[in-house]
Order: structure tokens, then sequence, then C-alpha cells
């Protein structure tokens, strides 16, 4: 018995879908991925970022956006939902519904058990393909644990990471700052790994 044919999905039957369905769905290749809900921690961390970026850049033109923004990689025609995007001047979307994002400055995901690796690995690949990222940040929702990558002008990325509660990250690219304490506020993690978190000091 031969195995079934995957059916090709094109991306403006994607975007049809999404624009009327409620779940949110990745797309590359012309195959669809559903993605899954997330926890009260990665919620409560994605909101505490999108907020202290808010605070910082509401009197500027900048706009940050939450996970419900979706973003297209043009360069291989991934589509996928950030958990914060940050763009700095004009927003540029791939058509006039704007509701697809091309030109994100900066991006930051909440890591999930499932998700970490791809987060990690082959997403932040695909991201790295789009001209106008700058700054990419990993953030734990399980631990205090924050990994930012930023691009240098050679093209080369920068790495620096933190497990420790009063670190600091200088997002230069936008202008801000992000406290661990602040992307940790009102976040109850288990004890074991506060502990594992906390055993580097």
């Amino acid at each position: 018995m031969s195995a079934r044919a995957k059916v090709y999905i094109s991306p403006e039957a994607y975007l049809a879908a999404e624009r009327a369905g409620e779940k949110k769905h990745e797309y590359y290749a012309g195959e669809v991925y559903a993605m899954a809900g997330a926890s009260e921690r990665h919620n409560l961390v994605a909101m505490n970022i999108g907020a202290s970026l808010h605070s910082q850049l509401r009197r500027r033109a900048c706009n940050v956006y939450p996970s419900d923004m979706r973003v297209k990689v043009s360069a291989l025609g991934f589509y996928t939902y950030p958990d914060i995007s940050v763009v700095c001047g004009a927003p540029q979307f791939e058509d006039a519904r704007r509701d697809t994002l091309l030109n994100p400055l900066v991006i930051v995901e909440v890591l999930s058990p499932s998700t970490e690796n791809y987060d990690r690995g082959r997403k932040f690949q695909m991201y790295r393909t789009l001209p106008s990222l700058v700054e990419y940040l990993l953030v734990a929702q399980d631990s205090i644990h924050i990994e930012h990558y930023t691009r240098q002008p050679d093209g080369r990325w920068l790495f620096f990471e933190s497990d420790q509660p009063d670190a600091v990250f200088q997002l230069d690219a936008i202008g801000c700052t992000l406290a661990a304490a602040d992307v940790y506020e009102k976040v109850t993690f288990d004890a074991a790994n506060l502990s594992e978190s906390l055993s580097y000091d």
C-alpha cells in the first residue's frame, strides 16, 4: 500500500482559513501545523514582557504586538505567531488586512517543553532570514532564564544569557531594557525548578 500523498495548501488558502477560524496555525512549504495552547506561566511571562516594552515605547513610533499578530518570513514563505513582536517606524504588512507583519525588529518567544528545541533551532534559523530582525529573545517559563541574541553589523549574532533574578537586558535596537524581575513578576515556579534556577548564584 502506498503512503497517502500530502495535500499542498496554498498561502492564500492558509490565510483565508486562519482569518475565518479561531485557532492559530503555522504555515510552511504548503503544510499547516496547529499551535498548542499556552500555560498560565507562559501567558503571564508573555504579558509581562509586552507590558514592560509597551510602557517604555508608548510615546515613541514603535508598536508592541502580542501573539495574535501573525508574522511572515517572506524569503521562506513561513507564517507564524511570535509571543511578542516589536516594530519601530512604519510597520509593513502583507496586505490591506494588516494582520500579517513583515518587518519585526525584535521577536520574543516564551519557551514551552514541546517547542523549546524548535524555537532555539529551526525557527530561529528561519527568523534570521528576516532582514529587519535585530534582536531575538528566548524566555523560559519554568525557571528564571533568558537568552538574548543580537545581530551584529557584520551579520554575526552575539549571544548573552542569564538566570539571575536581578539581570537586566539592554535591547539597543529599540532603546529599551528588560528586567528579569519584571519578566517573572507574579510567576510561580515549582520548588524544584526555582531551586535549580537559583543554584548558580
